[in-house]
């Protein structure tokens, strides 16, 4: 085992020497076998000689990961293709008897499609990251305060979810709040095709109310 070892770790700097006699920054290699490992189109990435699952990049794009065009308009059923066909490649639960290393690396793996999946299928935090990636500062629910308008409609909102009186009265108000995030995710989207980010960062902040708004309606219509 020792001897098979110093092979790997010779067969390693041998690659490295080689990449700096050719002027270039050696690439990634594989931790189980060190063999140099290809380009990736944003999946995760196996070693194609032993097959070791890699680990996942530092700060993967989550658009690239998901195979979506960086958009606020997403394809909903390729994004939930695209999240069951990589959760088959990479679930723990196909690495139970591979290393304690690479199983490790596969829950990691399934959590970032996790969060690239449910970050991108909902509207507002699909339009916040692409605000973070554009270098936009993170959106404050104070970015809409100049609305005095808006402002009014949600402490109304808030006063008929505060006093409502049955389940008919939540669901009327649930309604209300469904059809106005609606109309703010086609206003969204607009934003970002004109490539107006500042107008989208406004909108989401809105959109972030009434989130909010979604969170106390929920609260109320659990059981205590």
């Amino acid at each position: 085992m020792r001897a098979a070892l110093r092979a790997q770790l010779g067969w390693a700097r041998r690659a490295l020497r080689g990449a700096a006699v050719l002027g270039h920054a050696p690439g990634p290699l594989c931790w189980s076998c060190g063999a140099a490992l290809p380009g990736t189109d944003g999946s995760p990435r196996f070693c194609p000689g032993c097959q070791a699952l890699q680990p996942p990049a530092p700060r993967p794009d989550l658009f690239r990961l998901m195979n979506c065009d960086r958009s606020f308009r997403i394809d909903e059923r390729q994004l939930q293709q695209r999240f069951r066909s990589l959760q088959r490649a990479v679930h723990p639960d196909r690495f139970g008897q591979r290393p304690p290393k690479e199983q490790f690396y596969s829950e990691q793996h399934s959590s970032l499609i996790n969060k690239a999946y449910q970050t991108l299928l909902n509207p507002l935090s699909r339009g916040l990251y692409l605000l973070e990636l554009s270098g936009v500062e993170p959106v404050q629910e104070t970015d809409c305060d100049a609305d005095s308008a808006f402002l009014m409609e949600i402490m109304e909102i808030n006063e008929k979810i505060a006093e409502h009186k049955n389940e008919d009265s939540l669901e009327e108000i649930e309604t209300l709040i469904k059809v106005k995030q609606e109309e703010l995710t086609k206003e969204v989207a607009a934003a970002f095709e004109r490539d107006d980010l500042q107008e989208a960062k406004k909108l989401l902040a809105k959109m972030k109310y009434f989130a909010n708004l979604e969170d106390k309606l929920k609260a109320k219509k659990v059981p205590s």
